[in-house]
Order: C-alpha cells, then sequence, then structure tokens
C-alpha cells in the first residue's frame, strides 16, 4: 500500500512565502493525512502516545491506593470466611500481573506512534482482567452472620471506591472505567433483575450507576488531557514554524546581501577599468577637437572629436556615479571629514549650473541665513549632494522657471540644505520609484533629459553616511522640494574668543 498525498493537498492553496513556507506546510498536510490514515477513531497517534505515557507513571503512582482498597475488601472477606478471603487478594495479585508487565514493558519498548493504538489495545486488556476480581466480589454471597446491614453497604462502598479511584487514576486510558469494571456491572444488573430484596435491588441500582457516571468522569479528563495537549502540540508547531520562517527569512537576507555585495563590487570593478580606456579617448577627443597638436584641417572631424569628447565625458559621468553608488552599497565609501561651511559649497555648486540654468533662463534665488557655523563632514560628498539636487532641479524646471537654494538651521540645532523648484512635480506612488537605483518617474522619461536615476539615491546614501536624513516632496504641478538635513552633532560650536574668557 502505498502512501499518496490526500486530494485536498493543492499547491495553489500553499503558502507563497518560499521555498521554506512550502516545506512546512507540505509537512503539516502530510502528517494530517498520516494521522487519519493511521488512526481509527480519530484521535492521531501521537497524542495517544502522549496519553499513554501519561497514563504509565500516574497508574503506577495510584496502584498503592487500589492495594489499601482491595486490602479493605479482603478484610470484608475475612468477616465470612478467611480463606475465601486469602483466595480472593490472591486473585487480585494474579489479575494484576499482565498489567504489570504492560507498563514495565511500555517503559523499555518506548513505542513508536505507529504502536501506539497496539499498545493502548494491550493497557485496556490488561484492565479488563484486573475487573474481574471485583465481578467475583459481587457474586459472593453476603455474610448471613454479620446482618444484611454490615454486609452489602460495606461491599457497596469499598467497590464503589475503586471505580472512582480508578477512574482518576487511569483516566489517560480510553474507557478505562468500562474495561475494568464492565464484568462488574454485568454481575451487579443480573444480581439487580434477580433478587426480590428490594434493599439490594436499589444497592444494586446505585453501584450500576456509579459505573457509567465515572465513565464520564474519566472520559471528560481524558478529554481534558487531550485538549491540553493539543494546544502544547499546536503551541510548539508553531513556534516551530516561527523558527523556521526565520531562518529562511534570515538566510534570505542574507543571500540578498552577497548578491547585492557581488553587485556593487562587480560594478566597482568594471567602473574602475572603463575609466582607463575612457580617459585616453577622452583626452585625444579634446586635442583633436581643440587643435592643440595642429589644425585638422576638416570643420567635419572637429565636430565629431567634439562630440566624441561630449559622448564620453556623459560616460565618464554615469560610471562614476555608478562607482560611488556602488562604493556605498559595498560599504566601501570612505569620508575625509573635515570643517566645510554649507554655504560656500552651495554658492560653488550654484556657480556650477549657472550657466545651464541661464540657457533655459531660469532664476536661481539664494536664502543663506548668516553667520552659520561650520559643519563636520566631507567636501566633496557634500559638494556632490548639492549639485546633483541643483542639476535634478534645472533638468526639471522648466523654462523662466525659478529655483531656490536655501541654507540654515534645523530646530535641533542641526543644518540643512533645501533646493526647491516649480517644476512639474512627483506624484506619489512614484516617490519610492525615483529614490531607488537607476528609478526615473514618468516626468523624466516624457519630459526632461535623459538621466541614469542614480542621482537621487546617491544623494540619499551620502547624507546617511554624514548621519542626516534625505527627504523629497512633491505633489504633480507644485514643485519640488529636496530637503538635506545634517545633526546638530557635526555642526562646529564657534569658541569665544581667549580675550572674551577674562
Amino acid at each position: 500500500m502505498s502512501l499518496a498525498a490526500p486530494p485536498s493537498l493543492d499547491k495553489s492553496s500553499m503558502p507563497r512565502g518560499g521555498a521554506a513556507g512550502q516545506r512546512v506546510e507540505l509537512a503539516r498536510t502530510l502528517r494530517r493525512t498520516r494521522d487519519q490514515l493511521i488512526s481509527a477513531d480519530g484521535m492521531p497517534p501521537r497524542i495517544e502516545l502522549e496519553l499513554l505515557r501519561q497514563h504509565v507513571p500516574q497508574f503506577s503512582a495510584g496502584l498503592p491506593v487500589l492495594a489499601v482498597i482491595v486490602g479493605a475488601a479482603g478484610a470484608l472477606f475475612a468477616l465470612a470466611d478467611l480463606p475465601i478471603m486469602v483466595a480472593w487478594i490472591g486473585l487480585n495479585l494474579i489479575t494484576a500481573l499482565p498489567l504489570l508487565f504492560l507498563l514495565r514493558g511500555f517503559e523499555k519498548a518506548a513505542p513508536s506512534m505507529v504502536a501506539a493504538f497496539t499498545w493502548r489495545r494491550r493497557f485496556q486488556i490488561g484492565h479488563l482482567v484486573l475487573g474481574l476480581p471485583w465481578a467475583v466480589l459481587m457474586l459472593w454471597p453476603a455474610c448471613e452472620a454479620c446482618g444484611f446491614e454490615a454486609f452489602d453497604p460495606v461491599r457497596l462502598a469499598v467497590v464503589a471506591a475503586a471505580i472512582g479511584t480508578l477512574a482518576l487514576i487511569g483516566a489517560s486510558l480510553k474507557g478505562v472505567v468500562l474495561w475494568s469494571f464492565g464484568p462488574l456491572a454485568l454481575v451487579t444488573a443480573y444480581l439487580a433483575v434477580t433478587t426480590d430484596d428490594p434493599s439490594r435491588m436499589a444497592l444494586h441500582g446505585v453501584l450500576l450507576s456509579a459505573v457509567p457516571f465515572f465513565a464520564v468522569v474519566s472520559s471528560r479528563l481524558r478529554s481534558s488531557k487531550t485538549d491540553r495537549i493539543r494546544h502544547r502540540t499546536e503551541r510548539d508547531q508553531f513556534t516551530f514554524e516561527i523558527e523556521a520562517a526565520r531562518i529562511a527569512s534570515d538566510q534570505a537576507r542574507q543571500r540578498a546581501e552577497e548578491a547585492n555585495l557581488a553587485k556593487s563590487q562587480f560594478l566597482a570593478t568594471m567602473s574602475h577599468e572603463l575609466r582607463t580606456p575612457l580617459n585616453a579617448i577622452l583626452g585625444f577627443s579634446e586635442v583633436i577637437g581643440e587643435e592643440i597638436l595642429g589644425p585638422v584641417g576638416n570643420e567635419t572631424y572637429r565636430d565629431y572629436a567634439r562630440d566624441i569628447h561630449n559622448s564620453g565625458q556623459h560616460l565618464l559621468d554615469l560610471i562614476n556615479e555608478i562607482l560611488d553608488l556602488s562604493r556605498v552599497e559595498a560599504g566601501r565609501y570612505t569620508l575625509n571629514e573635515e570643517a566645510v561651511s554649507l554655504v560656500a559649497i552651495a554658492k560653488a555648486a550654484i556657480g556650477f549650473v549657472q550657466m545651464k540654468a541661464d540657457t533655459k533662463r531660469i532664476e536661481i534665488r539664494a536664502e543663506f541665513e548668516p553667520d552659520l557655523p561650520q559643519l563636520w563632514g566631507d567636501p566633496r560628498s557634500l559638494r556632490q549632494v548639492i549639485l546633483n539636487l541643483l542639476s535634478n532641479a534645472v533638468k526639471f524646471t522648466p523654462a523662466k522657471g525659478r529655483i531656490l537654494v536655501r541654507v540654515g538651521w534645523t530646530a535641533g540645532g542641526g543644518q540643512y540644505v533645501s533646493v526647491r523648484d516649480n517644476g512639474p512635480g512627483i506624484p506619489k506612488e512614484e516617490m519610492p520609484l525615483v529614490l531607488s537605483s537607476f528609478g526615473q518617474g514618468t516626468n523624466a522619461i516624457k519630459s526632461a533629459e535623459q538621466g541614469t536615476g542614480l542621482g537621487l539615491p546617491i544623494v540619499q546614501a551620502l547624507v546617511n553616511l554624514h548621519n542626516g536624513s534625505f527627504e523629497l516632496n512633491s505633489a504633480p504641478g507644485q514643485g519640488t522640494e529636496a530637503l538635506a538635513t545634517f545633526p546638530h552633532a557635526r555642526v562646529l560650536e564657534v569658541m569665544p574668543a581667549l580675550g572674551d574668557l577674562s
């Protein structure tokens, strides 16, 4: 017989959380299917096995109590006939031996889930044999010398105590009361029907009703234990699944980090290798275009040389941006920090883009707070941050537009650089795309000059290296404001002159 996957095992219903999630769901489905195939009454074998493991020590611990009850019943027999008392106690010892061997054998065997129901049946048969002496006790005639009032009520109390005790200490075994005292119930029912004494009939009826009552009590105790085991199993399974998901997440993150690092290292290496021939191309094209070594003699060739130089310069700028971004992502970008002035860097950056802004008749206005102290940072990185923001503003601002550059204090004592334009703006849903590597918005694709999509990611990375924050605020038709903020810890405090200290 082969164990096939059930029809309910639908791959489309599995979680799409990766291979780890699918493996967990597949294992859970196979476990449920296996439990259904192995179990005959709907009880999973692993829970049945756990109940048997509880039954063995609990029943073993309760045997002394049963022994006391057997001794009390033996004393009752001793009132009538001492040899009968010895014989009945001996019968109890003989019928208890199979169950004792089963208890010992279960502890030594350490059975698997497959054998759980086999062992349960063995224990049930052992309890059936164990209960036979109690049926014999009911068959023994009453002690005439003791009187009815003394013998039958005491016998009823002793048997009821035995039933209640076994219902408590053996509750983990299914049907323990019915298996142990089923013969007793049959004998009691026979005696209740055949007796002519109403008093004895009433006592037999009370004893007969005690068997199903304690059977229900034992069944509910077993159900309670089953629920606790189920909850513990589900909790352990849930903990296992969380741990498996965490491990899978860590592995996926590690693979992503390794892939990103490999990508960055590859880009850095390739960018470095490409810059060497590009510098030669730029140098030779500039020599030819400017006729440094002599006239070319053909104006078309001069134009070609200038086009080669401009295209090469654009490609070199692209490679430099890729190199900077890859270094930052690979953690190999080193800041050469010193005291710098954000105002001075902003003024120099405005000078770089002023000519391009003039060609589009764009007004660049500057608002710098006076007497700003210097900032501790990398001048090259800060220059690139402001220059990239200004270049983007000039690129996306329409002709005759306006750009506002501000440098000042933050509320927390830090400093900020803000570049605001009145361009077309960026839709909110495109913000993550614009801030991602090689990402470009719809306006960049439709109307503006083509770029690499690396300017803002580089700005964001460089600002983060300075422990700052970068924000991009924009809305369609309202322009865009790029805000780079640097913390108070990087602002160099202005110390008073030595003469002022006196």
